[in-house]
């Protein structure tokens, strides 16, 4: 599997996570098993989602390097409320923790494989810091 092919992968996992993290969290929380019947104000937990979601989509190694850290804050949720949390919404909080590794390892290994050598760098310098 060539460099590129990888990337492109990395960059379809992280998307296809990503969005699938976002639906998760407003199904959890309005429909599925929400804290209180009829939906809890924790569907504005899906919010910050969006803020990497248009550099992911378009590939932007920037949007790549933060958003790996920000998604730990929901991985950390998906561990403590699979814990706490029982029936429904214990299998939800695990399916979140599999969604944030998923997304946490595309967004780990795209940033590492895009990165420009030293050697690349003084010859192509990135202008690329769009969010």
């Amino acid at each position: 599997m060539n460099k590129l092919n990888l990337i492109q992968k990395l960059q379809v996992g992280a998307s296809v996570s990503l969005i699938a993290l976002i639906l998760l969290t407003l199904a959890w929380e309005a429909v599925l098993a929400p804290l209180k019947p009829g939906g809890s104000l924790l569907i504005f937990k899906a919010i910050p989602l969006l803020l990497p979601l248009f550099g992911i989509l378009h590939g932007k190694r920037y949007t790549y390097k933060w958003s790996c850290m920000f998604i730990l804050f929901y991985f950390t949720e998906g561990v403590v409320r699979a814990w706490a949390d029982v029936g429904l919404s214990a299998k939800l909080a695990l399916a979140e923790v599999i969604l944030t590794i998923i997304f946490f390892t595309c967004t780990i290994l795209y940033a590492r494989l895009t990165r420009q050598t030293p050697q690349n760098q003084a010859k192509n310098p990135s202008t690329d810091v769009s969010f």
